[in-house]
């Protein structure tokens, strides 16, 4: 039998004449068989025959649209059984060319992603076609934001294969503050095939069959126009499928918000808290030196009877190491000048209230003493200590009574401290009472200027009476 040609999702026909060349009535049942049985009828499939006559029958060919109808030469052949002589059966054979189509199918996955700078996408294929492709991806988009890259770039499929390719998204800057932007961009896979042409014409198909005991026979004749589907196009375009990328800032607005906010704290720190509570932490110091004067103004005016000979008005005297004896005398090792003054009360019996007061000012790394003597004939009940570390010094203080150690203070941990005593502490006459000072770090007083040198005041309150003889 002559070529068929048919396009998958068509159909084509063409005629096939059975023969009775015996002598007795004989009945024909007709059966494509081959690769092409399944999508191949005949009509009538059964036909009877007196001796000598002819019938026609119509072989319709109709391959699905499918790839698993290869394109290409399929062979055809159709069995002619004699119901009466089984044993004469012929098969005339024949060729059924199905002409190529193409199809892909594009899936993105998934279509939308996010990402500051880019994203990957997958793309899915698959060749629905029944011919083998060599498929190239492209991607566009409308401006030049993005940058997209396939990997790989084409691929060979053959009939129903699938393939999954790696699309790589990138923006062509980052996007610092401000809202998301959303970039939309179309992915395509596309083939050149050659014309396929159009499939034709008339075919005539005969088939000779033999006879078998001068009983049957049979042979073909006769044409048939064959209408199959136009092939496509010589340039496949299917249809782009669209994605989106949405690139992210990479300071969100909520963090701008934040860092606002932030900044104008501190610009209010630095314009208003901070010199208010600079001037209340000053004001606080300037009170508390002029409370101190006050004290001190107070205690060295009260009156002193009986001159500088009487025994509440003696001075003590500030010693410095090298110089004992001597008022705010020199050594090797710093300086010490301390003053004590020693207004009284009178009292009855030769008893009075009386207080002095040692001022000691010593410079950095050096120690400073300052001293007060109990005047002859006398005996110093000391009954109270107030000291004040008015600049904020950094040190040791230490006070004596004659031989004995009474406190070791650390200048850091006070402004004004003082010390009271139910019993009076008896100092002697001609024993002193012994303020020494080891200035580490001068401090900063109310003025806002660091001190050059370390000042304490120590006033000694208590009874001064007369030495029993």
């Amino acid at each position: 039998m002559p070529t068929v040609t048919v396009s998958p999702g068509g159909t084509a026909t063409t005629t096939l004449t059975v023969r009775n060349d015996g002598d007795i009535v004989e009945a024909y049942t007709l059966e494509v068989v081959g690769d092409c049985a399944a999508w191949s009828t005949v009509e009538p499939a059964r036909v009877s025959l007196y001796p000598g006559t002819s019938e026609t029958v119509t072989l319709t060919f109709a391959p699905p649209r499918s790839h698993e109808v290869r394109a290409g030469e399929t062979p055809l052949a159709v069995r002619v059984l004699p119901a009466e002589h089984p044993e004469s059966v012929v098969v005339p054979e024949g060729t059924v060319t199905v002409e190529p189509f193409h199809e892909l199918r594009t899936e993105l996955e998934p279509r939308r992603r996010r990402g500051w700078l880019g994203a990957r996408f997958r793309t899915a294929v698959q060749n629905k076609g029944n011919t083998p492709v060599d498929v190239a991806f492209t991607g566009r988009q409308a401006g030049e934001e993005l940058r997209l890259g396939f990997t790989p770039g084409q691929k060979r499929l053959e009939p129903g294969e699938s393939a999954e390719i790696r699309l790589k998204v990138r923006a062509a800057k980052l996007i610092w503050f401000g809202e998301p932007v959303t970039w939309p961009f179309e992915v395509e896979a596309a083939e050149a095939v050659a014309a396929a042409g159009t499939a034709s014409e008339t075919t005539t198909v005969g088939a000779a069959a033999g006879t078998t005991a001068g009983t049957a026979g049979a042979e073909a004749g006769g044409t048939k126009p064959v209408r199959p589907e136009p092939a496509p196009s010589d340039l496949l375009r299917p249809e782009p499928v669209p994605g989106e990328f949405l690139q992210l800032p990479v300071l969100p607005k909520w963090l701008l918000i934040v860092l606002a906010a932030l900044l104008a704290l501190l610009l209010a720190w630095f314009a208003l808290v901070r010199p208010a509570v600079k001037s209340t932490a000053k004001q606080a110091a300037t009170e508390a030196a002029q409370e101190e004067a006050a004290r001190g103004g107070q205690q060295q005016g009260s009156p002193t009877p009986g001159g500088p000979d009487s025994p509440g008005g003696n001075q003590g005297q500030g010693t410095g190491p090298d110089a004992p004896g001597t008022p705010g005398g020199n050594g090797g090792s710093g300086t010490g000048p301390g003053t004590g003054t020693g207004p009284g009360g009178t009292g009855a019996g030769g008893t009075e209230q009386s207080s002095a007061t040692i001022d000691v000012e010593t410079n950095a790394g050096i120690e400073g003493v300052g001293t007060y003597k109990v005047p002859a004939g006398k005996v110093f009940g000391i009954t109270d200590i107030v000291v004040a570390n008015f600049q904020g010094d950094e040190g040791v203080l230490t006070i004596s009574f004659g031989e004995r150690k009474i406190t070791t203070i650390a200048l850091e941990t006070f402004r004004n401290q003082d010390y009271h005593w139910v019993t009076p502490i008896q100092v002697p006459e001609n024993a002193t009472v012994t303020a020494a000072v080891t200035c580490a770090k001068p401090g900063t007083p109310a003025t806002g200027t660091q001190a050059s040198g370390c000042h304490q005041v120590i006033n000694v309150s208590g009874v001064l009476s007369d030495l029993a003889r």
